[in-house]
């Protein structure tokens, strides 16, 4: 049985936790009615699941330190029908008050997954849900079904997909920052359009560094452009990271959320603007990250593949 106590818990982050559980519902519910069609009509939320810090007790909750950082409740929402984890067409006013309300002072994300997806994950061996049916604490559930039991990856296996997302990821990440690079160099020479997509192609390097830790240490990256999302995710997993990406100071806070907003806005938008002390800062903060990413994820590969050495030693493989 997964566990269900928040004692662990300050009382008001728990009130928090709950304030958030009644936006998603009330979001869910309202999206629902926007529509006539039967998996519409038949939508329920089944579990709604805190993992990450909160649920394992290793949260951070002081933001006038390491630079600002606060760690984030993680929740996974898990639906009865694939069709309704459509992020934009369900979830984004969700995701939107989350951030807006007042009574929420601590940063809030999720996920959200059909029960088929996620048992289908377990039976697979995919050690991010796996670990989630392990530390994760149940806030809501429509009935008592449980997830059903994981089936662990080798760890020859684990090594094996470990090492190929990072490869793919990391190699990316630095490829778009090398673009960023060559693309500052050509709007300095004097052709304006080349500042947007330097914005861009930082903001694909971040997304890649990001999603290169999450893949690499969880086999699980959710499918978002968001990198504050990305970023929340990945600090949680090695708060090393934190120091790419200081919170302290309003400017950087600022100077972050433009690039955030580059994915969209610095290819369609004709008012998306940004600084050279902006662009400057955030390339150099963003190599930063990626020599954190490498040695985070080159610390983990080394300890999987001795995982692997000694389990195959055991065996005689």
């Amino acid at each position: 049985m997964m566990k269900s106590s928040l004692d662990h818990i300050p009382p008001r982050k728990q009130r928090e936790l709950a304030r958030a559980l009644e936006i998603l519902h009330e979001e869910f519910e309202d999206a629902l009615g926007e529509g006539t069609a039967d998996f519409k009509k038949r939508g329920r939320i089944l579990k709604i699941i805190l993992f990450g810090s909160y649920a394992r007790g290793t949260f951070v909750d002081e933001p006038h330190t390491m630079k600002g950082y606060r760690s984030d409740f993680d929740l996974l929402v898990i639906v009865n029908n694939r069709k309704l984890t459509d992020f934009a067409e369900y979830w984004y006013k969700a995701a939107d008050r989350l951030i807006r309300d007042s009574f929420i002072e601590t940063p809030a994300q999720f996920i959200v997954h059909s029960l088929r997806e996620v048992n289908t994950q377990l039976k697979e061996g995919h050690y991010f849900f796996s670990d989630i049916r392990r530390d994760g604490i149940v806030l809501y559930e429509l009935d008592d079904e449980p997830l059903v039991e994981p089936k662990p990856l080798t760890a020859e296996a684990r090594l094996r997909v470990a090492r190929e997302h990072f490869a793919q990821r990391y190699a990316e990440a630095n490829a778009f920052h090398m673009t960023a690079g060559l693309q500052w160099g050509m709007w300095k020479d004097g052709d304006d359009v080349w500042k947007n997509l330097a914005a861009f192609s930082l903001h694909q390097s971040l997304e890649q560094a990001y999603s290169c830790v999450l893949l690499t240490l969880t086999n699980y990256g959710p499918p978002s452009h968001n990198i504050k999302f990305l970023r929340s995710m990945a600090e949680e997993q090695d708060l090393r990271l934190v120091e790419a990406f200081p919170r302290d100071q309003h400017r950087e806070r600022a100077w972050f959320n433009t690039i955030n907003e580059a994915y969209v806005k610095a290819r369609y938008s004709k008012h998306f603007e940004i600084s050279e002390e902006a662009l400057v800062w955030l390339g150099e903060r963003t190599a930063h990250l990626l020599e954190r990413v490498k040695q985070v994820c080159e610390e983990h590969l080394t300890k999987l593949a001795e995982n692997a050495n000694e389990k195959a030693s055991q065996t005689g493989g």
